[in-house]
């Protein structure tokens, strides 16, 4: 590779993560201090839409921090950030709609939801060696040991592209429910899907940059194999 192209690829990996934050917080900004026609907070969003689809055993609760919103499917609880959760804000509604999409395929067994926790262990490990035992690979010109650091690097690129479709999955549920449930307008529905395709952006950009990194590795490693 050369020092242009070289140059050129880091570039990307670093600006296209910058670049899907900026439009969540842009689009977040914006769209948090525009109040929802329905008059709801975040919290009265999820319990809302919760009830609607017959799930009782899920909590709404407020959690620190700015757009520290999740699902636990361990604990059954939709995680609100506290902005979100006591605020009446298009974002607000937006985003707690979302998560609550994620408890109703939790709640029906969604299969890539599934696998992403099932993936979770192994992307978790490679997340944490696989840098070291290819890096180490490179250095030491061991090209068994790359190899194992490029499997590794697998199962946390696999675990990424299966959030993809959990992620579009849970906003294309939150915008039905939304809408089905009264909650937005036909006015609204644009703004509260700038906020999910903002979101959904940094799913997206994630994805790349792990497919790019995998690539490249898987490169370095085929031209050790020519030597």
């Amino acid at each position: 590779m050369s020092l242009t192209a070289f140059i050129i690829y880091f570039a990307l990996l670093l600006l296209i993560p910058l670049w899907a934050q900026s439009r969540v917080k842009s689009a977040y900004k914006k769209y948090s201090q525009v109040q929802n026609t329905a008059g709801m907070t975040g919290a009265q969003v999820a319990e809302k839409i919760l009830r609607e689809n017959g799930i009782y055993d899920v909590n709404v609760e407020p959690v620190k921090g700015k757009l520290s919103d999740h699902y636990d499917p361990k604990a059954k609880a939709v995680r609100l950030s506290e902005e979100n959760y006591y605020r009446e804000s298009v974002a607000g509604a937006a985003i707690a709609a979302h998560e609550v999409g994620h408890a109703i395929q939790d709640a029906e067994d969604y299969a890539f939801l599934r696998i992403r926790h099932a993936l979770v262990p192994a992307a978790n490990l490679g997340s944490n060696f696989s840098f070291i035992l290819i890096i180490a690979g490179i250095l030491i010109q061991a090209q068994g040991m790359l190899l194992l650091g490029i499997v590794f690097m697998s199962a946390a690129v696999l675990f990424q592209l299966v959030t993809l479709p959990v992620e579009f999955n849970a906003s294309s549920r939150a915008m039905g429910q939304m809408v089905s449930t009264g909650i937005i307008q036909n006015n609204e529905e644009k703004e509260t899907r700038k906020v999910l395709d903002a979101a959904a952006l940094t799913y997206v950009a994630a994805a790349l940059v792990a497919v790019l990194e995998l690539a490249r590795f898987v490169l370095i490693y085929l031209g050790m194999g020519d030597d």
